[in-house]
């Protein structure tokens, strides 16, 4: 590691291409055709419009910390960069993987050493940072010895330290619209500086366009994916569609368990179940099986949404579902899949009722607002002699003696509404049930309102 006393820590880490210079051959081709300045940038208008906030710090060369929380591919080091080409700021790039306590403090003493070098400290993947190195950089983001841009795929508010959080300026970014990736696509086939263009490889709008919805709107993977189908063709040979088979076959859907993806897909699939929509059901249940979700987990999730979601208005889902689940145990993928499809399908069609949910809300809410009730004495168990001799029990009726099982006896000493059926599937005929039992409880008590 290069010792804290050079004259300037990484150098080597500054913008790599300024304008006007040839980008060195054998960088990949997303590096060599890096915006170099900010109007360079596609896509991403909702931040870098003329008139935009971040422009104008930018401009002004007013800013602070900066936080670009997106998908891979999307242009976070891109605009990063360009910023640092635009101020003239000494740019040092850190990997939060490879870095430690120990670099951080050599790279933040050479800023303080250098404060008219103006030093971006570039991290890219933020959020892989422990607190212990996140709170480290804090003195020197509120002295301003360093302007902290950080790059994440992760949700910042689940994994940036609240302090420096509220540090630093947040922008997030989206995946890139297929037009786009296409635009930067057909600019890397023809510059001859940075791009293919020597190659002369050409390629029409449509097989640029299906490369660019394969990438999912990763730029990154669709330059470096076009620069492989191009170094694999002779010179002035056409990219067809035969040869975006190959890419194809070898896709992988963007989606790591336990990450930012894998909580967003699952939430849009339990929506979509709750919503009555059976296909974005199955579309997002096909996106996390072919990324690899585990199917147990998402079995676990529609037998709570068979409970949470459905409920009685469908007794049915709750086996169902649990029987999808041990399913998913003994037969294991590729058929599981089939069971899963089989219990989304029956959960998104299913009537919908939420009133154990409700229900079971409202007796928690009961037990901390109000005193805890007392167990009426013939309700309480009255097993034993000592039991007998205190009269527990005594003066519980028997619902079976009487008619509809229904002895009109109370059950609480003061009488709760928690639980109010809904109209729709099953649950239709609980609500007529207990209508009609509450007239019966009102003939056989008629000085009690049931």
């Amino acid at each position: 590691m290069p010792s804290p006393d050079q004259s300037d820590l990484f150098a080597g880490d500054a913008p790599p291409v300024s304008p006007g210079k040839r980008a060195p051959a054998h960088q990949p081709l997303a590096a060599r055709m890096r915006p170099r300045q900010l109007s360079e940038v596609v896509g991403q208008e909702h931040i870098l419009k003329p008139g935009s906030l971040l422009p104008r710090l930018v401009a002004q060369n007013r800013f602070g910390s900066l936080l670009f929380y997106g998908p891979p591919g999307c242009g976070k080091t891109s605009i990063a960069e360009a910023i640092a080409h635009e101020t003239g700021s000494r740019f040092v790039r850190v990997n939060a993987v490879m870095s430690n306590v120990a670099e951080l403090r050599d790279i933040l003493a050479t800023a303080r050493r250098r404060p008219e070098a103006a030093t971006i400290l570039f991290i890219d993947e933020l959020h892989r940072f422990n607190k212990s190195q996140q709170d480290l950089l804090l003195p020197d983001v509120e002295e301003g010895s360093v302007r902290l841009v950080g790059a994440t795929t992760h949700n910042p508010g689940f994994y940036v330290n609240p302090p420096l959080l509220s540090r630093s300026h947040l922008f997030r970014l989206e995946p890139l619209a297929t037009a786009a990736v296409v635009g930067v696509l057909k600019n890397a086939l023809a510059d001859s500086d940075r791009g293919l263009g020597a190659r002369g490889v050409t390629a029409d709008g449509k097989v640029l366009a299906d490369l660019a919805v394969l990438c999912d709107g990763d730029l990154r993977r669709a330059l470096n994916a076009l620069e492989v189908l191009v170094l694999g063709l002779p010179e002035r040979a056409p990219i067809t569609a035969t040869e975006l088979e190959v890419f194809a076959r070898e896709r992988r859907i963007r989606y790591d368990a336990d990450e930012d993806e894998h909580y967003d897909t699952i939430s849009a699939f339990i929506k979509s179940c709750r919503g009555g929509d059976p296909d974005a059901a199955m579309y997002w249940l096909a996106k996390m099986l072919a990324g690899g979700e585990d199917p147990r987990f998402i079995a676990r999730r529609l037998v709570i949404l068979a409970s949470e979601d459905v409920g009685l208005a469908d007794p049915q889902a709750l086996p169902l579902t649990v029987a999808a689940h041990h399913a998913c145990d003994f037969i294991g993928l590729p058929e599981a899949e089939l069971t899963l499809a089989h219990a989304t399908l029956y959960i998104a069609t299913a009537p919908k009722s939420n009133s154990a949910t409700i229900a079971l809300g409202e007796a928690h809410r009961a037990l901390k607002e109000q005193p805890v009730q007392t167990i009426p004495s013939a309700l309480r168990s009255g097993q034993g002699q000592a039991n007998k001799r205190i009269g527990q029990g005594r003066g519980y009726d028997y619902s079976h003696d009487f008619p509809e099982n229904i002895s009109g006896q109370d059950y609480l000493e003061k009488p709760l509404t928690l639980y109010t059926p809904k109209t729709t599937g099953w649950e239709a005929k609980i609500a007529d049930r207990l209508a009609r039992w509450k007239e019966l409880k009102a003939r056989l008590r008629p000085d009690r309102s049931g």
